[in-house]
């Protein structure tokens, strides 16, 4: 089953440098069942960042990994954060046409 995380982080105005070093160092993090790691910067406002765990496992960990939780928890400290987890729907066509 294939599945994401999504750790959303509104920091408070601390050095965004030392910030893209934590999460870049983060990136290179292997763990059973992690598949890629994304990292995006909200287009308009720089103190917000969006950190994309994508899984595939037998299970989706509902509550997040322990990677996604001990990366929530580190990441508090730069601001607000909000963790989720999400499950990949299967659609028939996707959005080029083809099954997925």
């Amino acid at each position: 089953m294939k599945w994401i995380e999504i750790i959303k982080l509104r920091s408070a105005g601390r050095d965004p440098e030392s910030l893209k070093a934590y999460l870049s160092a983060m990136a290179k993090s292997d763990q059973r069942g992690l598949t890629e790691i994304r990292i995006y910067r909200h287009a308009a406002w720089e103190t917000d960042w969006s950190l994309h765990l994508h899984w595939e496992s037998e299970e989706p960990e509902k509550d997040g990994s322990a990677l996604g939780l001990r990366l929530s928890q580190t990441l508090k400290e730069f601001g607000l954060i909000d963790h989720s987890t999400w499950i990949e729907e299967v659609l028939i066509n996707s959005i080029r046409g083809e099954r997925k």
